[in-house]
């Protein structure tokens, strides 16, 4: 069954950094386009970052600047890098596809950004 395992997120002061980690068990985890996302409570999943198969990435013009995707697909596992983190971005992060169709979504791991 392909699932998607997120973690490293907690409670960081506003500045602060974290490092999120989503381990996919995916076979063909290197063709597909991969996103991290985040939400909200009432609000719609944004989509923050994406990185291609080809490691081109993108990010939301929120986080620009300040969180890197990037992937390992030896791992199989994506990665978020959030520096100089604000209270905005407190949220749970998701991974998942870049796009449709997606795959089962994962639990999640919180990120609170609080001093």
């Amino acid at each position: 069954q392909v699932q998607l395992v997120e973690s490293g997120g907690g409670l960081v002061q506003p500045g602060g950094s974290l490092r999120l980690s989503c381990a996919a068990s995916i076979t063909i985890f290197s063709g597909y386009d991969m996103g991290w996302y985040r939400q909200t409570p009432g609000k719609q999943r944004e989509l923050v970052a994406t990185i291609t198969s080809g490691d081109k990435t993108n990010h939301a013009d929120s986080v620009k600047g300040r969180f890197t995707i990037s992937r390992d697909n030896a791992k199989r596992t994506v990665y978020l890098q959030m520096n100089s983190l604000k209270p905005e971005d407190t949220a749970v992060y998701y991974c998942n596809r870049a796009r449709a169709p997606m795959i089962p979504w994962g639990q999640g791991t919180q990120v609170t950004v609080s001093s």
